[in-house]
C-alpha cells in the first residue's frame, strides 16, 4: 500500500509539473451554440412560416408549417478523442424558436476541438423514455408497427408544382426505418438507425474567452442531395416507408455547416 501511495505522489508530481511548464490547465469557459435556419442562402425565421415562397431542386414551390429536429450527445473532443458533453439532446424548434441558442460553462483545456452531435437518437438511446419529447408528441408510439423511439424531425408544410396547383400537404418526417410487412414484401428488412453524425473541426478554446458556434440548417438540402426529391410522389405517410427514410438519411448528410461569417 506504501508503494501504491508513493507510485501515485510521484506521478501526481509530474503531471503537475509538466502542467505547469506549458501552462496547461482547466478553465471555465461559456460555449455558446447557435442554431441558424436557410433556404439556401436566405436565413429562415418563424416570419417565413406559412407561405409558399421556397423553390425546391425539383421546381415545387414550398411553405415551411412545422420544422424542429432532435440533436444527441452534443459534444466537443479534442486531438486525444477526450470528449467533453455539452448536451444529452435538444429539439429545436424554429417555428416556436426554442432552443435556437444553447449556452453551457464547462471546465476545459485550452486547445482545438471538434463539434460533434447526431442528428436524432442513434441506438439505446432512441429505446429510452423522455417524459419532454413525449409531451409534446415527439414520440412514436410504442404500440404501432413503427415499434415506438422517436422522431428526428417533424418537417410539415405545403406545395403546388405544375401538377398541383392548389397547396397540398407534405409530411418530411424523419425516423428509425421499419419495414412494414406487406404481401409485395413477405421478408421485412432489417430495422435500420438512420440517424447520423456530424462533426465540425477546427473550434478554438482560448484562454479566458467565450466560444460561440454558429451551426446552420440549410433546409433546401433535405429536398435536393443527393437524391432531388420529388414531392408528387413522396409527401405524406413518409414515417412507415422504408425506402424514403433511407432517403432522408443520405440527403440530411448535407443539411448542417459551421458558419464563419457571423
Amino acid at each position: 500500500m506504501k508503494k501504491i501511495i508513493f507510485y501515485f505522489l510521484v506521478s501526481s508530481f509530474f503531471i503537475l509539473g509538466c502542467s505547469s511548464d506549458n501552462d496547461v490547465k482547466l478553465q471555465n469557459t461559456k460555449i455558446t451554440i447557435n442554431f441558424n435556419h436557410s433556404w439556401e442562402d436566405e436565413k429562415v425565421t418563424k416570419d417565413d412560416f406559412n407561405d409558399v415562397k421556397f423553390t425546391n431542386k425539383n421546381g415545387e414551390k414550398v411553405s415551411i408549417e412545422k420544422y424542429r429536429y432532435l440533436l444527441s450527445n452534443i459534444r466537443l473532443v479534442d486531438a486525444n478523442n477526450i470528449e467533453t458533453k455539452l448536451s444529452d439532446y435538444l429539439l429545436i424548434n424554429v417555428g416556436e424558436e426554442k432552443n435556437l441558442s444553447f449556452s453551457t460553462e464547462q471546465l476545459i483545456l485550452e486547445g482545438t476541438y471538434s463539434l460533434q452531435f447526431n442528428f436524432g437518437f442513434s441506438g439505446e438511446d432512441n429505446e429510452k423514455d423522455y417524459n419532454d419529447l413525449n409531451s409534446v408528441n415527439f414520440n412514436v408510439p410504442s404500440d404501432s408497427p413503427l415499434n415506438g423511439g422517436y422522431h428526428y424531425m417533424q418537417f410539415d408544410g405545403k406545395y403546388t408544382s405544375s401538377s398541383t396547383t392548389t397547396p397540398a400537404p407534405f409530411n418530411y418526417h424523419a425516423v428509425k426505418a421499419e419495414d412494414i410487412k406487406n404481401p409485395a414484401q413477405p421478408t421485412p428488412r432489417e430495422p435500420r438507425d438512420t440517424s447520423f453524425g456530424v462533426t465540425f473541426s477546427d473550434i478554438l478554446v482560448n484562454e479566458g474567452g467565450e466560444v460561440i458556434i454558429n451551426v446552420n440548417s440549410n433546409i433546401a438540402e433535405w429536398f435536393e442531395n443527393p437524391h432531388t426529391w420529388d414531392l408528387n410522389k413522396l409527401n405524406t405517410v413518409l414515417m412507415p416507408d422504408y425506402d424514403a427514410q433511407i432517403l432522408m438519411n443520405e440527403n440530411g448528410q448535407s443539411v448542417f455547416s459551421l458558419q464563419t461569417d457571423m
